[in-house]
């Protein structure tokens, strides 16, 4: 029945991913309905923590953008960009992870690639290299933000085996960020200069290649857009604090048993009221909020959570034992073997939210240690694996100079280098924090 029960959620998965959209989590219901209903697998309890941090979340990321905070951070990545126009291959995927760390959502990337390309190319410099690697550099600040998807489903899997949420932050914001300087500086002389370019050359005497905009208009934050950021930034503070100083946590004492407030909670309770506080003093219109970007994406994120990673949780905890049998020694001498288990599902379902719930439960089943599974997080970033990653679509239709492609031959895209390059170096850069950090 093992076998059986793999080739159903195998083509759960695919057939979903190839349909693409909402498809996938529903059609992972219907992998858990066959399961269920002709295979005898009792399904297990669907992952409510992780979607109930992923909601709250995004939620908070909703009232940012309806009270113009988004706005504002995009508008200061940008004029950080062009105070050094020469290093934007370096600055932009720094500026910009940086900024997913902050918000939780990529949303931020998307709004930032037509500066990048206009950036690169009034500096002359071949807008492949930083949007390429800028596209990953954001994937990847999913992992290192406190407030994404991906850090709530980890939280939800890790916080009962002896990581806390502080330690967390401690060994994956400095490895990917080690990482995505290291990816950046693989492009940073990647093909010929934009002089240099036959492409570019060709697009210029065709007349395909649209002018430089030079009058941009002015962009003047709100007095309520400034607020909100600061109230975003003060959630941001606390959930680190709180994660990092567990002592600071509320305690109760119920029938004798002193209790500590847990951080899921903490993080719900937290980006709720600042969602609150934005509505009423920040001017967030509270009946468009449900329909933002980030809020939608994230509601997404929940039913992927709930789609896939019920259905993998099922399997797995009916098969616990024969897995174990089967993988678990293998595994635990070379932990590096899940690390690529990880790679591969993130990049079928190019979400690392719904990656990490439906893997790392299996990581914890199969006996490896949970420092270990912390290190090798960042190994869900890989949706730029194939060419279908919604911000390359972006940047290659964006760069007019046609230095950005999807590649000829489906692995052969302009963010495969830089991607292959931070993916096994924050895994690695993982690695040496956890040893410092535990």
């Amino acid at each position: 029945m093992l076998l059986l029960d793999a080739i159903i959620v195998l083509a759960a998965i695919l057939f979903g991913v190839r349909k693409g959209g909402m498809a996938l989590p529903l059609t992972g219901f219907a992998g858990l309905a066959v399961l269920a209903f002709f295979c005898g697998v009792k399904p297990s309890s669907p992952p409510y923590t992780v979607m109930m941090i992923i909601l709250a979340v995004t939620a908070l990321g909703g009232c940012l953008q309806c009270a113009g905070g988004l706005d504002y951070f995009i508008d200061i990545a940008g004029k950080i960009l062009r105070l050094k126009p020469n290093r934007v291959t370096l600055i932009a995927p720094l500026i910009v992870f940086a900024f997913v760390v902050c918000t939780g959502t990529a949303q931020i990337c998307m709004a930032l690639l037509p500066v990048i390309s206009e950036v690169a190319r009034s500096a002359g410099v071949r807008p492949e290299r930083p949007l390429s690697a800028t596209c990953v550099a954001a994937a990847h600040g999913i992992s290192a933000s406190p407030l994404s998807a991906s850090t709530a489903a980890l939280v939800g899997v890790l916080a009962n085996h002896g990581v806390s949420f502080g330690q967390m932050m401690m060994v994956l914001i400095p490895a990917i960020t080690a990482a995505v300087v290291l990816g950046s500086l693989s492009v940073y002389k990647r093909g010929a200069e934009l002089a240099d370019d036959p492409e570019f050359q060709r697009r210029v005497k065709a007349g395909e290649v649209a002018p430089l905009q030079t009058n941009r208009p002015a962009y003047k934050p709100t007095k309520q857009a400034r607020l909100s950021v600061a109230i975003f930034l003060a959630s941001i503070f606390l959930i680190l604090l709180f994660g990092t100083f567990s002592n600071l946590l509320p305690h109760y004492t119920v029938n004798g048993k002193t209790t500590t407030l847990s951080i899921a909670y903490t993080i719900e309770i937290i980006c709720l009221t600042a969602g609150a506080l934005m509505i009423y003093f920040c001017g967030a219109n509270p009946k468009k909020v449900s329909q933002t970007v980030v809020f939608q994406g994230g509601v997404y994120a929940v039913m992927m959570c709930f789609g896939i990673a019920f259905l993998t949780d099922s399997f797995f905890t009916a098969h616990k034992a024969e897995i174990i049998a089967m993988l678990g020694g293998i595994v635990r001498e070379y932990p590096w073997l899940f690390a690529i288990g990880l790679m591969v599902m993130g990049g079928i379902l190019m979400s690392q939210g719904a990656t990490t719930v439906a893997l790392m439960p299996i990581g914890v089943g199969l006996g490896i240690p949970a420092p270990y599974l912390l290190a090798m997080a960042p190994a869900v970033c890989t949706g730029w694996i194939l060419p279908a990653q919604p911000s390359l679509i972006t940047a290659v239709a964006l760069d007019t100079t046609g230095s950005t492609t999807l590649g000829k031959w489906i692995f052969d895209h302009s963010c495969q280098r830089p991607g292959l390059i931070m993916t096994i170096c924050s895994v690695a850069f993982g690695f040496v924090m956890v040893s410092i950090v535990f």
